[in-house]
């Protein structure tokens, strides 16, 4: 299936700080952006730059764009789908938030360890693998998902040692 071409703006509104601020809201009535993020959807419609800039700017202002509000709910959200801490900041990474934003998302979340934990739970039942072969594939599962070497331990018992 071939992308969504976006309609580009025509050179008089490219310009126009109200447009810009329109297309703006209309974005964030759908979902929330980071400002970064909503710069760069802004500017691929053809929205000249520095309006671009100006017009999120005054939206953080007044708070209705926040960075620090999108990375606390998307950290929610992603953990509660099975992603860890380590896959969650390289996408919030990517996205444009700065490190300290993440760092404080991040430890504001819920116990990684037992998140982890449920995470191996949901996907291979109650039962602690028994086979090495077993505990390495749910490790590099959990691995994948974004969890670190000390949620993963937690999470396969404490005879499992990753560095091995």
């Amino acid at each position: 299936m071939r992308p969504r071409a976006r309609k580009k703006v025509d050179a008089q509104k490219a310009g126009d700080a109200r447009a810009v601020r329109d297309a703006a809201i209309a974005l964030l009535a759908r979902r929330d952006f980071a400002t970064v993020d909503l710069c760069r959807r802004l500017e691929a419609y053809g929205y000249d730059t520095e309006v671009v800039g100006a017009s999120v700017t005054e939206l953080a202002a007044q708070r209705i764009i926040d960075d620090a509000r999108f990375s606390e709910h998307y950290v929610a959200y992603h953990a509660n789908r099975g992603q860890g801490p380590a896959r969650i900041a390289a996408d919030l990474k990517t996205l444009g938030l700065s490190c300290d934003l993440i760092d404080r998302a991040l430890a504001e979340s819920p116990d990684w360890r037992a998140r982890a934990q449920l995470v191996r739970v949901r996907r291979f039942g109650p039962e602690l693998p028994a086979s090495w072969p077993e505990k390495s594939r749910q490790a590099r599962f959990l691995q994948y998902r974004g969890f670190s070497a000390d949620h993963i331990r937690a999470a396969l018992g404490a005879d499992f040692n990753l560095d091995d």
